[in-house]
This record gives structure tokens, C-alpha cells and sequence, in this order.
């Protein structure tokens, strides 16, 4: 087994990847330089299916749709807005319109780099994958929930998406694909996406709502949020580390023959943020941070 510390999401990932690749001739990875040195060895034995592009995301991601066309099984792995934004039409036309699987591993996530300035943010990458059918999405929280969650994606067919942070919660969480009851209470449900669920446990001490986890938002488990609601006031608020809103539909749909209130907590649409700082600092601005959160409980549910 490869041996590197798994005390970061992107360190998690190149050991259950370099594992894969040693294990299963079908795995293929695709770079664009970014973590390029965490997959020395499997560049210089695999070169055949572990290929470094350079800065050449486009290409990237139609290399790994020849892979697929070929019976391989590519993960394709850089920054968020290198991976999504940059090559969207390839993702839609080389993965989406052929038809075939690939497993995309993003890096950096809304802010996870301040310092390194707009470039390296993705805060619409999972509302951009939503405009795309067949797209499974994984946001997960902690390191330990990254390798069962690869381990899902490698093993199947389809197209997936793992966002993966240098935030994390304090310990993982089940992986089942479901939403995860972590409190029950009476006045509402809180669904914690991925790694919002600490500060979301911390802005919900002493309210009476119920909290549920995932690191799984698409497919999007109406039937888990529906058993919640049914059980408590038909309240509704999403706290999702990427674009407010992205879900929003989603409940909708989910809780369609339910009158309810929602609401959700996310990366503001309403604000372009000309600053550097902390991750910490951006959580403040846009009120994911645990203030924030409880101060948009409490008024929603005026409480």
C-alpha cells in the first residue's frame, strides 16, 4: 500500500488512488500538473494510463474521454475552476454527449486559497454540474470519507464528481448515500452539506431542530429529507459550502405536495468578494461560519 499521511482530503485521495492504479488495469488518471508529485511513481510505472497534460485543461478532460471510449476508467484531477469552469464544453460534449464515464477530483473547493485570488475559486462547480444530466456529486467532510467514496466511484460506470476541501469536520461520518440523521429536534430541519456540518452542530446547540449530514448531494435523497420534514415543522434550511441556492430546487421538488419554508446558507450570489484573507474570514462574509449560521436560524425561524 502506498504511504502517505492522510491528514489532508488531497493527501486521502492520492493513497487510494496510487493504490487503485496498482490494483486495477483499468484505472487511468489524468493531470494538468496540479499534484503532479504525488503521483511520481505512477507516472514513471503506468505511463501508458497515468498522463501529465500540463496546463492544458481542455485537453485534459478530452484525453480522459478517449480513455473512456477505450474501456478505461479515468480520474481526471486538478483545481476546481481548472476542472469545471475551463473545460465545461468538454465535459459536456467529450464526457456528457458520448456517453461516457469519468470520475472528476477537484481541488480548492469555493476558497480553500484566499491567497492565490479569484482564479483559483469554484463556487459554482456543483451548480454548473447540475445543468448536466447523470452526474453523481460527492462534497465529503472529512479525509477518511474520501476513500470509500472513491472506491464507490471507480467502481462504477457513471459520471462523478468529488469536490474535495482542506476543510473538514472533526470526525467523519457514515457513507451511505443517504442523508444521515445526526439530531432530532421539532422546529426544522438543518441539512449540513459535506464540511459545513461542525459549525453547523455548533450554530444549532440548544435549538430545537433536527440536523442532517451528507457528503452525497446528488442524487439529491428526497425520501431522507421528506422522512425528516415529516417528523418535525416543515422547515427547511440547506448549508452547502459552494453556491447559495444550489439545492434549492431540489427541496422543492422533494417536499412538492408539503407546504413548507426553506432556505439556504452558501457562497452569496449577490456579492463579488475583492479580497484575499483567510478561509475562516470568507466563511464570515458570506455566513457560513457559525455566527452566521445561528443568526440565520434564529430569524428564520423566529426564534
Amino acid at each position: 500500500m502506498t504511504t502517505v499521511d492522510q491528514h489532508t482530503m488531497r493527501e486521502a485521495f492520492a493513497v487510494h488512488l496510487n493504490d487503485a492504479l496498482d490494483q486495477d488495469p483499468r484505472v487511468a488518471l489524468v493531470l494538468a500538473a496540479i499534484s503532479r508529485d504525488l503521483f511520481d511513481r505512477a507516472l514513471r510505472d503506468y505511463p501508458d494510463r497515468v498522463v501529465n497534460v500540463g496546463i492544458r485543461e481542455q485537453a485534459m478532460v478530452g484525453v480522459a474521454g478517449g480513455l473512456a471510449l477505450t474501456g478505461f476508467r479515468p480520474v481526471v484531477h486538478t483545481y476546481g475552476p481548472f476542472l469545471v469552469e475551463r473545460p465545461y464544453e468538454q465535459i459536456k460534449l467529450d464526457l456528457g454527449h458520448q456517453d461516457v464515464g469519468a470520475v472528476l477530483v477537484s481541488v480548492g473547493a469555493s476558497y480553500d486559497n484566499p491567497a492565490m485570488g479569484r482564479t483559483h475559486q469554484a463556487p459554482a462547480d456543483v451548480a454548473l454540474f447540475d445543468t448536466l444530466p447523470g452526474w453523481t456529486v460527492h462534497v465529503p467532510g472529512h479525509p477518511d470519507e474520501v476513500g470509500p467514496l472513491l472506491a464507490g466511484a471507480i467502481a462504477g460506470e457513471g459520471r462523478v464528481y468529488l469536490r474535495l476541501s482542506t476543510r473538514s469536520n472533526a470526525r467523519p461520518r457514515p457513507v451511505t448515500g443517504e442523508f444521515v440523521p445526526v439530531r432530532h429536534g421539532s422546529l426544522g430541519t438543518v441539512l449540513a452539506v459535506g464540511p459545513t456540518l461542525d459549525n453547523v452542530l455548533a450554530a444549532t446547540e440548544g435549538v430545537d431542530v433536527s440536523v442532517l449530514y451528507t457528503p452525497t448531494i446528488r442524487p439529491f435523497d428526497s425520501a431522507g429529507l421528506r422522512a425528516a420534514v415529516d417528523s418535525t415543522a416543515p422547515n427547511v434550511l440547506v448549508v452547502e459550502p459552494y453556491l447559495q441556492g444550489t439545492s434549492a430546487a431540489q427541496v422543492a421538488e422533494a417536499l412538492a405536495d408539503v407546504p413548507h419554508r426553506q432556505r439556504s446558507i452558501g457562497v452569496r450570489r449577490d456579492l463579488e468578494v475583492h479580497a484575499y484573507g483567510t478561509p475562516g474570514q470568507h466563511d464570515e462574509i458570506h455566513g457560513l461560519d457559525a455566527a452566521g449560521i445561528a443568526k440565520t436560524l434564529r430569524e428564520f425561524l423566529a426564534w
